[in-house]
């Protein structure tokens, strides 16, 4: 995945501010733990903040506070603030509070939208980020399984050659588990069926062709390594190009063929 992406998305930044939902905490503490680089930013993050608050606190003189109740004409002997005993302001004091209330109010309802901007761009980032890392895991998944088959010690592979009807350079492989009987091919050096026609396999038992399965395809591309039906003995596979969906029983040529 493109840790930049994930980096400028500002989801690190909003975790940090305790802004994230329980989804998108669970996602960054997923993304720290995959990627260093993340978990780095994350930190540095932190550290930034840190820093920008120690040097950027506020510390008001003394007085101020006495200052302050002077000229609101309130006490400091308790905590109490008698509303009541405040004198009357002005009506043009009343009017520049009014006024000073709605530039804030202005500037308020800007900062919200803003926000509210940068919220929206930052949670369409995090779930298209969640849903590409969803594509790579389940990609890596398949990746470990096909290469689980092929080190397999019980693993037989046998290439299939292109008959007549198939272009020179047409092959595909299967690698059947000798302890379990399972069959699994590899199809991806094989041109793309016609539009309405599909592969399938046959695995030819006591000299009959026994359907073994059909050659899947996702966008065009032919699957990683399928697993197909499952036979304990068989003295060939046949792959045969049929109609969309398959057939009971071939009346087609073969298209690749491999014998034991």
């Amino acid at each position: 995945m493109n840790k930049e992406t994930i980096i400028s998305s500002g989801l690190l930044e909003l975790y940090v501010l305790g802004e994230t939902n329980s989804e998108e905490t669970e996602l960054v503490i997923m993304l720290c733990n995959k990627y260093s680089d993340v978990k780095l930013e994350l930190e540095n993050i932190e550290l930034a903040l840190e820093q920008y608050a120690m040097g950027h606190g506020v510390v008001y003189p003394k007085g101020t506070k006495a200052n302050l109740f002077t000229k609101l004409n309130l006490t400091d002997d308790t905590d109490k603030i008698a509303i009541q005993s405040a004198p009357i302001a002005p009506m043009r004091n009343y009017r520049n509070l009014a006024a000073a209330c709605a530039i804030l109010l202005l500037a308020s309802t800007v900062m919200n939208v803003l926000f509210f901007s940068q919220a929206k761009k930052a949670d369409d980032k995090i779930a298209t980020l969640a849903q590409k890392m969803t594509v790579i895991e389940k990609e890596e998944a398949e990746e470990k399984e096909s290469l689980n088959v092929v080190r397999s010690k019980y693993s037989l592979p046998l290439k299939m050659n292109a008959c007549d009807i198939a272009p020179k350079d047409a092959d595909a492989k299967i690698y059947w588990l000798t302890n379990t009987g399972e069959i699994f091919i590899d199809a991806a050096n094989l041109p793309n069926p016609p539009n309405g026609m599909q592969y399938q396999l046959w695995a030819i038992v006591n000299g009959k062709a026994v359907d073994a399965g059909l050659v899947m395809y996702k966008n065009g591309k032919s699957l990683r390594l399928q697993q197909m039906k499952t036979f304990g003995k068989a003295e060939a596979f046949a792959l045969t190009l049929e109609v969309e969906g398959g057939v009971a029983a071939s009346k087609e040529k073969p298209y690749l063929i491999t014998r034991l």
